[in-house]
């Protein structure tokens, strides 16, 4: 099978850069006052949010992780479920955008809307959807 087109290694990565990004936040609310506290000066309000959550913001993390990481995998390997995986997670994440902008007045979080979308749309086409199989032939 050849390599993945270049926008499917791009979305590979940004889903594996998503993973990564989750897993140091479930440490980070594992270890307060560890190495990684300073991360929370990116976006505070999101400390404060998980904070609030308690445990369930370390499990809510992880399994955003484990998902991210899945569907970064699936994009790459071309397999249909990491397809199905990927969208599905855009859509989440398009839905919580708006959701954020509509009912906490964070406007910030509608510039994820056109980007989810973009992607959404990019992993509809029919060139892209192509690329991915159902199942591997037994040799």
């Amino acid at each position: 099978m050849p390599r993945p087109q270049p926008g499917l290694i791009a979305l590979s990565a940004f889903f594996a850069i998503g993973a990564m990004i989750a897993t140091l936040t479930s440490i980070a609310l594992l270890t307060p006052g560890s190495a990684l506290e300073p991360m929370w000066r990116l976006n505070p309000q999101a400390q404060v949010a998980f904070e609030a959550m308690g445990r369930w913001a370390i499990a809510l993390m992880l399994v955003v992780a484990l998902a991210c990481a899945l569907s970064a995998a699936g994009l790459w390997l071309r397999a249909r479920w990491g397809h199905r995986l990927a969208l599905a997670l855009l859509v989440v994440n398009f839905f919580g955008d708006a959701t954020n902008a509509l009912v906490r007045g964070d406007l910030r979080t509608l510039i994820g809307l056109p980007i989810a979308a973009a992607l959404i749309g990019y992993l509809l086409t029919p060139r892209v959807r192509g690329q991915f199989v159902t199942t591997h032939a037994a040799a």
